[in-house]
This record gives structure tokens, sequence and C-alpha cells, in this order.
């Protein structure tokens, strides 16, 4: 009996669109989280590991959709190997099993190094990028709210009371935005 052909998809905004990543492989079932890659707590990742059975294959897009980082990765590649499942990197084309080899094992630090050390680059050449911008004043922070759900956001703050309080936590989680963009959009001027 051969196992099931599973996808793993991370996407970090909804801007990007999943369907590019595993679109023309044939798979049994497909996991997709809509998470950041540094978070570690996501749903569909957790769905995935108890799904996994014995003659799986798990079929990642790359290695950075999986984790952010090196530790993270072989933790989790340790993690669908412990289950005799296999794991496949199309971008990067390796592939995974419960008994790799000292090669598999050099590549997977390898790969896994760089791909720590790319995001960090991009990462170091973004603020950059916007610390020039700060500095020739044309980088402006775009609001991800409209003007009448901030609006909406102080009325509801307005209405809070001694004995009566407000879960900000909920209400950022309603309108899609951390707690530290709420508490941003509350400190602006009305």
């Amino acid at each position: 009996m051969t196992g099931k052909q599973v996808g793993y998809v991370r996407i970090s905004t909804i801007k990007q669109n999943p369907e590019r990543q595993l679109s023309d492989i044939k798979l049994d079932i497909t996991f997709t989280d809509h998470a950041s890659g540094k978070d570690t707590n996501r749903p569909k990742l957790q769905e995935m590991l108890n799904y996994i059975r014995d003659g799986d294959t798990v079929i990642v897009h790359s290695m950075d959709r999986l984790a952010r980082n090196l530790d993270n990765l072989r933790k989790l590649i340790q993690e669908i190997t412990a289950k005799h499942a296999q794991i496949i990197f199309i971008k990067e084309g390796l592939e995974f099993t419960s008994s790799i080899s000292p090669m598999s094992n050099l590549m997977l630090s390898l790969m896994g190094a760089f791909a720590e050390f790319e995001h960090s680059l991009i990462k170091e050449r973004q603020m950059e990028g916007i610390t020039k911008a700060k500095a020739r004043g044309v980088y402006k922070r775009k609001n991800s709210l409209t003007d009448s759900q901030i609006a909406d956001i102080k009325q509801r703050i307005s209405l809070e009371t001694p004995t009566i309080q407000v879960n900000k936590t909920a209400l950022a989680k309603e309108f899609g935005i951390s707690r530290q963009t709420l508490y941003r959009y509350l400190s602006l001027s009305s």
C-alpha cells in the first residue's frame, strides 16, 4: 500500500497566491496556512503533522515555506521522517526520508543555512531602503484600515468605563490587525 501525497502551503500575506506553490502537483490533500514563517504556532502545519502516516509523502514548494530558520527546519523534518513519511522540497530538489544519510544531512544544513542567510539579507536591505526613504520624506506607512473602520474602533473604545472594559485583543482580531497596530490607531488624533 502506498501512502498519500500531502501538500503543505504557507503564504504570509493575503496578496500572495497559494495556487502558485503546488498547483501542478497531484495531491491527495493540501494544508494551507496564512501565517508568517517565524510563527511556529501554525494550525494547518500542526494538522498536517497529525495527519501524516507511514508511507506518506509531504510535498512543500520550498524550505522557507516550511520554516524560517535552520533549527525549526531540522525539527520539522525529523518529526515528519520519524513517522516514516518522506518530505520533498520542490524548489531545492531535495528529498528526506527516515534514513537520512550523512550527505542528506549536510545538504539540509547547507540549504537551510543559505535560506536563513538570504532571508536576513532581504530584511536588512528592506530596512536600509525604508531608512533612506524616510530620510527623503517619501516613506509613509499605509493604513491597513479605512477611516471609517478606525472611527468605529475609536467609538467602541470610547464606550469603556471603569466597570466595562473593551477586549482590545478581540477587537484587533476582529479587524485583522495586531494589538500594537490597534494602539497605534488609538494614539492618532481624531
